[in-house]
């Protein structure tokens, strides 16, 4: 499809229950799961399925998990005849969005995604950290806040996700002044719950070891661009997808200059491809522009596919 972006979700969409009526349903989504439990030696189908909530989320769970919801989705729709002309993802979601590109296979990007999950428990567990969402403030505001707050302690922007919700991650201590600092200017400062300080200096080990492994592998050229969350802008060469990768895990995602680069390069219709809504709600914000109209939709069920293949199709 002309004008389309495919969009993968991360870490924070998953429900216990996703992608199960596509597991009941399609042979090629349970071969997925059987794929992804052979790599990672993990139970992830129960812990979809089931649960318990707690288990799913540990972050060596959640990010296989994750990625076999939205490549199961994906498939479904490729499988009807539908490609987009962009890809991208949201922080972990971003694999998922090299994998539909034909950057990288299945196989590859469940052993990249487990590795990353493995060091970035492994970095959370040795260097305590925290994450909090800022509501009410501009980037450039938000910028200078976590400048001010790092003589408390580490603290940097980790996702730009809209106009006016920045998430800020870091030590404790440095993202407590932060919050403290965006509250004296009037905005919301809501802590999250999360296990570790993502996106952050405090990733660095987990980032060299992890480059060092991205080594390993062969990417392909894309069939089509992945718009990238260190640049927010659309990469279309092999070498140089892999090496933004690189660097990944201790960068902000630009999602919100992705979004705004899409529009404007004229892509029309956004859609989110895996558990929940998350991204769908981020494009309705940034894009609130009535003179460029865009369409969203959203695809992690039988029903919502359905929908959207009846729209497109």
């Amino acid at each position: 499809m002309n004008n389309t972006v495919f969009m993968f979700p991360g870490q924070g969409s998953q429900f216990v229950g996703m992608g199960q009526d596509f597991h009941d349903e399609f042979v090629f989504v349970r071969e997925l799961f059987d794929m992804v439990e052979e790599l990672c030696k993990r139970h992830i189908r129960r812990l979809c399925f089931n649960g318990p909530m707690e288990d799913l989320t540990e972050t060596v769970n959640l990010q296989p998990a994750i990625t076999a919801v939205n490549l199961a989705c994906m498939e479904a729709i490729i499988r009807e005849g539908v490609k987009p002309s962009l890809t991208a993802g949201h922080s972990l979601g971003e694999y998922s969005a090299l994998q539909c590109s034909g950057a990288i296979s299945a196989e590859d990007c469940f052993k990249l995604v487990f590795k990353r999950g493995e060091l970035m428990h492994r970095e959370a567990c040795a260097n305590k950290g925290t994450m909090a969402a800022v509501m009410g403030l501009e980037i450039k505001a938000v910028s200078a806040i976590v400048e001010q707050a790092q003589s408390a302690g580490v603290v940097s922007v980790a996702n730009h996700n809209t106009q006016n919700q920045i998430v800020i991650t870091g030590s404790p201590e440095g993202v407590k002044q932060a919050c403290a600092l965006a509250k004296e200017q009037k905005a919301r400062a809501i802590p999250l719950k999360v296990s570790g300080a993502w996106h952050s200096a405090l990733m660095q080990g987990a980032k060299e070891e992890f480059a060092a492994y991205l080594d390993e592998f062969t990417f392909s050229e894309p069939e089509c661009p992945v718009v990238m969350n260190v640049t927010g802008e659309p990469c279309s060469g092999a070498a140089e997808l892999k090496e933004i990768m690189a660097i990944q895990l201790t960068s902000p995602v630009k999602w919100c200059d992705s979004l705004l680069g899409m529009q404007e390069s004229g892509t029309e219709v956004f859609v989110e491809i895996g558990p929940k809504n998350v991204l769908t709600g981020m494009v309705k914000k940034v894009l609130d522009d009535k003179e460029k109209p865009c369409v969203v939709h959203n695809v992690q069920d039988l029903k919502s596919l359905e929908a959207f293949l009846k729209a497109v199709v």
